[in-house]
């Protein structure tokens, strides 16, 4: 199954998206779940992240989501899963 985490940074909160952005990228690249992903930019700044990822179900994307070091150090004001489908592409 694909799940799509769409995650909203806290406002104000580059630094910590910054301070964390190794081991956010080492975690989703060592993962093997990860489809495809990146962040969502408003005014030339990253804000959020979209993260497609592969688990065999909710429990384990739900897992993933929460271990993701960007989610511990609470950069993120809001985080929604998804079961997501592939159609195109």
């Amino acid at each position: 199954m694909y799940f799509a985490l769409t995650c909203i940074d806290k406002a104000d909160a580059l630094e910590t998206r910054l301070e964390n952005r190794a081991a956010h990228l080492e975690f989703l690249n060592g993962s093997g779940k990860v489809l495809f992903a990146g962040p969502f930019i408003e005014n030339e700044k990253p804000v959020g992240s979209l993260v497609v990822i592969e688990a065999a179900d909710l429990a384990e994307a739900e897992a993933f989501a929460a271990a993701d070091p960007y989610a511990k150090a609470g950069l993120f004001e809001s985080v929604t899963l998804r079961e997501w489908r592939r159609v195109i592409g």
